[in-house]
């Protein structure tokens, strides 16, 4: 006989699990009683929600479901925002809750809400174990929808006198893989016909372009047809080794730099399009002809209707139309030329001596090397970034235009410090989002990670204000006073720096890098820019759709 808890750790081990991130609770002690003796390491937050950004960027780097922990009710209810970043980002992501008996009522209703209903709506699957014999199965089931096409979280609730039944020994099931369904002749046929017919191909890559086990067939099709591309703001940093066909990227719907190669294009290849995004461009009756590349048929809308789909396995779908196409297409690199102009009014500012968020980004890819990973959180400065931070390897900048949540940032740069220890990575974000989940900086001084993180301070909701004052509102309800960010650090067992004068910020940050441990960088910000270079420049007065 086994007891069902420690039967749950070995199916989770039988899975390849190697970290939980969570908080333990009254309910989940015999799951953490179950780890203690488990090969699983077990890490502690700070909240809640933090672990589910942890667990869901785990699976945003690997492809592999990240697993979080936590009690009943406020606890469990405490993970879903990070549901619905890993449900909207397409993040591999386990849910493990627990719950009081179901056998019995000792307790009554205290503390207890229907939490398998409240995550049905934001995950994929969500179900209550109510036998430790099912345990096996249902765990084999979770890493499977997890995982599969479009990827996402599962929540699976464990109630305590269920974890500590004694059930039968029973075969664990074991993992096995599954390739998503391949795409038609007749399709690729259409696409390639299309293709050849071409006289100003672009390729678009999307969110779901992203997927790490994509990156290899994304780097050979663009090897073999040499069409320039752009990306979206979540399918930036698909690829590696081709920056010399990057184009820009639609970190605004329309009227940016980048729009022009779109406007010019008589045909867009999108792979990967997902339109949990904002449109990164607006399709009409004049534009370009589209042909959707997907895992998933297009969400069609009035902005995004595409004339041919491929829907299927998205690398074995480029294998073969690149095998289509061959050498064949003499106007891949029609729209190169356009190429340099784009990118240099993007750079505009960039070496300006004051804060613009330009200046700020390219000295932060000065610092950072090739493979160096950036997550960001949600503010003004993620378009900044979007628009104008250059990558050259897959998933190094990790954006949220999805949820588009505040507080992801620094547990997202947690969870990339543990899977790539021999990487720089750097934690963005602004006051406001740093300060909702800043009490994760314990976490990381405990785990004795290497991670800077850089804050953005201009004691106010900054994105938002930008958006007020776009729209003629007086500027109301956006600040507030911060801490002492030097002091604030500190205080946990971290370094902290404030950096006034903009000569001394890629000093900054590479003597931070260089020492190691957990850096806290915060700076001042000029946002001038935000109007006179993404409104006025862009000749965007009426334009105040911005795709963050």
């Amino acid at each position: 006989m086994t007891k069902a808890s420690d039967l749950l750790v070995a199916a989770l081990e039988n899975e390849g699990v190697e970290r939980i991130f969570g908080i333990p609770g009254e309910e989940n002690l015999d799951i953490v009683e179950s780890l203690r003796h488990s090969s699983i390491t077990l890490t502690v937050t700070r909240h809640e929600q933090a672990a589910a950004f942890m667990a869901a960027t785990y699976g945003r780097l690997t492809g592999k479901p990240g697993v979080c922990l936590t009690t009943l009710g406020p606890g469990a209810l405490n993970l879903s925002t990070g549901a619905a970043y890993a449900h909207l980002g397409a993040m591999p992501m386990i849910m493990l809750t627990g719950q009081k008996g179901i056998l019995s009522e000792r307790q009554g209703r205290f503390q207890i809400v229907d939490v398998v209903a409240t995550m049905r709506p934001i995950t994929k699957m969500s179900r209550q174990i109510v036998s430790g014999q099912t345990i096996p199965t249902l765990i084999r089931d979770a890493f499977r929808v997890a995982t599969e096409e479009r990827p996402g979280p599962v929540h699976l609730e464990l109630p305590e006198d269920i974890a500590r039944e004694e059930v039968d020994n029973i075969t664990l099931i074991p993992p096995h893989n599954t390739e998503p369904p391949i795409t038609s002749d007749t399709a690729l046929d259409a696409a390639t016909e299309l293709l050849k017919n071409a006289k100003r191909p672009l390729v678009m890559l999307g969110a779901a372009a992203s997927r790490p086990r994509l990156a290899g067939k994304l780097h050979e099709f663009f090897v073999r047809t040499q069409i320039p591309f752009i990306t979206t703001q979540m399918g930036k940093g698909a690829v590696s080794n081709v920056s010399d066909l990057y184009m820009g990227t639609a970190a605004l719907s329309e009227r940016d730099y980048v729009h022009e190669a779109v406007e010019a294009a008589d045909l867009i290849i999108s792979v990967g399009h997902d339109t949990i995004e904002k449109p990164p461009f607006i399709m009409g009756e004049d534009g370009p002809q589209v042909v959707h590349i997907g895992y998933e048929p297009a969400h069609v809308e009035s902005v995004y209707f595409p004339q041919t789909e491929v829907i299927g396995d998205i690398g074995n779908a480029l294998s073969r139309l690149a095998d289509r196409i061959g050498d064949t297409l003499p106007n891949a690199g029609a729209l190169l030329s356009m190429r340099e102009n784009i990118l240099t009014h993007i750079q505009e500012h960039a070496s300006e001596d004051r804060w613009t968020p330009q200046r700020v980004v390219a000295d932060i890819r000065e610092v950072m090397p090739r493979d160096g990973i950036v997550t960001l959180d949600n503010g003004m400065y993620k378009i900044w970034f979007a628009r104008n931070y250059r990558t050259d390897v897959a998933n190094s900048l990790l954006l949220d235009n999805a949820l588009a949540t505040m507080g992801a940032g620094l547990p997202s740069g947690i969870a990339a410090a543990l899977e790539h220890p021999d990487r720089r990575v750097l934690t963005v974000s602004g006051d406001g989002g740093f300060m909702m989940n800043s009490q994760e900086l314990e976490t990381a001084v405990r785990l004795k990670l290497n991670l800077v993180n850089l804050i953005i301070d201009d004691n106010a909701y900054g994105m938002i204000r930008w958006k007020q004052a776009v729209d003629k509102f007086a500027d109301f309800g956006m600040t507030f006073n911060n801490p002492d960010f030097v002091s604030y650090a500190q205080s946990f067992g971290a370094k902290g720096h404030f950096v006034e004068r903009i000569e001394e910020f890629k000093q900054t940050l590479e003597q931070a890098f260089s020492e190691g441990g957990v850096h806290v960088v915060a700076i001042p910000i000029d946002y001038a820019d935000n109007i006179t270079v993404l409104i006025d420049e862009l000749n965007g007065a009426a334009r105040t759709t911005a795709a963050d």
